[in-house]
């Protein structure tokens, strides 16, 4: 959600970016860019944090106050890049890192620096998938936003919400090997969309206190899932990945087609890449003709930045599914375990094979559209088969980390996440009754006057439908 825009569209014949592209030149373009194959050498994160008063983390945070607590942080000299989400909440993005040690220590670093300096302002920052504060406001104005915002109230108020509240960790790794085999990106590929379901699980952490995901440990995974019929889904795990993801990114509606200045960003409607790529360009925005110009690589390059699977290739493999973690250290576990699981050649083969069973077991259709996916935003590790995969994966994991050479403090970590949770057939959703939940009673009648906002669609109205059945 937080990348930064490429530039507005501009008509400069000298740039290839912005010369017109066709169709079999697109497909090139995304075959080539999405699996950039090789041995698995790096690991980053994104860590998606709310940002909270710390005397009364349930209020919603005055625009202005907010707004300086970004800027302090930009302005820190960090290895990480510094981001901001739609409703105001804080991305720290790692560089990539060779080792697991330097990528975690990398954030703890950066995350000390942009702590202290929130902590001066009165400010903290809490790791929760959702943001239970209301009302959702939208801190960020731009064309982009106001284009995707559009376009989202399209569909439901699924997509407010998620633009609005929503926070996680991000573990981003390799491709991996051309080759078949435990580290080949076809395995990867697949085993990061079975294996997606047992992340969702154990790291839940968004529990749904009211509207359409009540009672649901990952109510952000059941937002997220229904922002768009197509463009949160996974392709077909049956295909060939490359070929695969390119049918589906080009098959996919365009957003909204970037403008020069500051103007609106036209919003379509109906039109995929693929159509925008058969017009003339001639066509008024949104009409027969598509939009009053051809599409160039660089708008294939954005449309492809407003997909939201939940595994994204993007020359390596973006996991996206796992809820920011709670405690300041709480989000090392994700990282490490994906890690262990993705990179050492036995633990992906152990993962491999407990999560193939389990997705046998329910059905292959797309992620997260699908049963699995569905009970495990919603039941967590209380489903004994969810818990049974995770409870492999998560030793898996734990033998793997010594051997890639985690030190005694992330090995504690794991381990002591995995009693107080997995084993238990617990999640953080269980123990996330909080100030910040607790308190919104308080803030309810506090803040009433202000609370009248004109934001369309309150964002949870629409009934999903259950856990183990499939969307209409």
């Amino acid at each position: 959600m937080s990348e930064n825009s490429p530039a507005p569209h501009v008509h400069d014949p000298a740039d290839s970016a912005y010369a017109p592209l066709g169709e079999a030149a697109a497909e090139d373009l995304v075959h080539g860019i999405c699996f950039k194959t090789g041995p698995p050498r790096v690991l980053g994160a994104e860590l998606e944090w709310l940002v909270l008063d710390a005397e009364r983390p349930w209020l919603p945070l005055p625009p202005e106050r907010l707004t300086a607590a970004h800027a302090a942080a930009r302005a820190l000299p960090l290895g990480s890049r510094v981001t901001v989400e739609p409703g105001g909440q804080l991305e720290l993005s790692s560089a990539p890192a060779a080792s697991l040690t330097a990528c975690l220590d990398g954030l703890r670093a950066d995350l000390a620096a942009v702590r202290g300096a929130l902590r001066e302002r009165g400010l903290v920052l809490h790791g929760l998938g959702e943001d239970p504060r209301r009302p959702l406001r939208r801190l960020l104005a731009s064309p982009r936003y106001d284009a995707m915002e559009s376009y989202f109230d399209r569909t439901g108020p699924a997509g407010r919400a998620m633009m609005r509240s929503s926070a996680s960790v991000q573990v981003c790794v390799d491709a991996g090997h051309e080759e078949p085999g435990p580290l080949g990106y076809g395995r990867r590929w697949r085993l990061a969309h079975l294996l997606g379901a047992v992340l969702v699980a154990a790291f839940a952490n968004s529990p749904g206190r009211d509207g359409p995901y009540e009672g649901w440990r990952c109510a952000r995974q059941g937002i997220w899932s229904d922002i768009d019929p197509r463009r949160a889904l996974a392709p077909p795990l049956d295909a060939e990945p490359r070929a695969a993801w390119v049918r589906h990114a080009l098959d996919t509606e365009v957003m909204c087609v970037r403008g020069a200045g500051d103007g609106p960003w036209e919003v379509p409607r109906g039109l995929t890449f693929r159509d925008w790529l058969r017009t003339d360009g001639g066509g008024p925005g949104g009409g027969p003709g598509g939009p009053a110009r051809r599409p160039t690589a660089a708008d294939l390059e954005y449309h492809l930045t407003t997909l939201f699977p939940p595994v994204r290739p993007r020359g390596h493999l973006e996991l996206r599914m796992i809820d920011a973690q709670p405690g300041e250290d709480g989000w090392t576990v994700p990282v490490a375990v994906v890690h262990a699981l993705f990179d050492d050649p036995q633990a992906a083969e152990t993962a491999y094979r407990a999560v193939k069973a389990l997705a046998d077991a329910y059905g292959n259709r797309s992620a997260p559209r699908n049963p699995l996916w569905r009970t495990a935003a919603r039941d967590a590790l209380a489903d004994p088969d969810l818990r049974a995969a995770a409870t492999a994966c998560f030793a898996a994991a734990a033998e793997a980390l010594p051997r890639l050479g985690a030190d005694r403090r992330v090995q504690d970590a794991v381990e002591a996440f995995a009693g107080r949770y997995v084993r238990r057939g617990r999640c953080p959703a269980d123990d996330a009754d909080d100030a910040l939940v607790a308190g919104r009673t308080r803030a309810a009648v506090s803040t009433a006057p202000a609370a009248v906002e004109d934001t369309g669609p309150a964002p949870h109205r629409r009934r999903p439908p259950t856990a183990k059945g499939p969307r209409p």
